[in-house]
This record gives C-alpha cells, structure tokens and sequence, in this order.
C-alpha cells in the first residue's frame, strides 16, 4: 500500500507542496548572498529598497529590476552617477534585459545575475 497524505491526496496538498519546493530560478547575488529575483526589485542606498546598497556613490533611489514575461530587465532610475551591465552604462530610463552572468554595478558595489 502506498503512502497516502494530505499532500499525496488532495489539490490543495500538492499546491502546498509544489510551493514549499519552488524557489525562484533567477537570483542576484550581492555580498555573498542570494537575493531572489521576483516581479520587480528596487535598489539603492535608502533604507525603502528592496536591496540596499551602502555606499556614497549609490542614489537613494538608484535602479530597479522589472520582471516582463519570462526575462528580467534593469533600469536605471536617473541615478546621479549611472547604472552599469558589464562595464557599460546604460541609458537612463530605459529597460535593458539582463542575461545569467551579468554584473550590474552600482557606485562601488557589484551584483551578478545568476
């Protein structure tokens, strides 16, 4: 006889389960920890970001990172000294999409799509 559980057995069960085991496939990773990418990621150096970037260079408002259909894409939110994918700075206010192996930087600081 098998197993049988809540989970096994009912609709509900395995919407549970199949949400405890789905973890986002995108992520950043920023001083060495990971940071899931979801719908949309604000970042900068005020405390209301989703990642906060302490560093003098950073606006307080500096960049967010926007889901849109399956990919993910960074714009830069007319930040004083510019947002850079791999070395480049991209223009202001418009979304530019991000590959795995990306690195954004912002003033000082460096995160990596993964």
């Amino acid at each position: 006889m098998e197993n049988t559980t809540i989970v096994t057995d009912s609709p509900v069960g395995r919407h549970l389960d199949k949400i405890s085991e789905s973890r986002p496939a995108s992520y950043l990773m920023f001083n060495k920890k990971r940071i899931d990418l979801v719908a949309k990621i604000t970042i900068g150096r005020e405390y209301d970001n989703d990642v906060v970037v302490d560093n003098k260079l950073a606006s307080r408002h500096h960049a967010v990172i926007q889901k849109i259909k399956d990919a993910f894409f960074i714009k830069d939110e007319n930040s004083t000294n510019g947002t850079f994918v791999n070395e480049k700075r991209i223009p202001e206010g418009k979304y530019i999409k991000l590959n795995k192996g990306d690195k954004i930087t912002i003033g000082t600081m460096q995160l990596v799509m993964s």
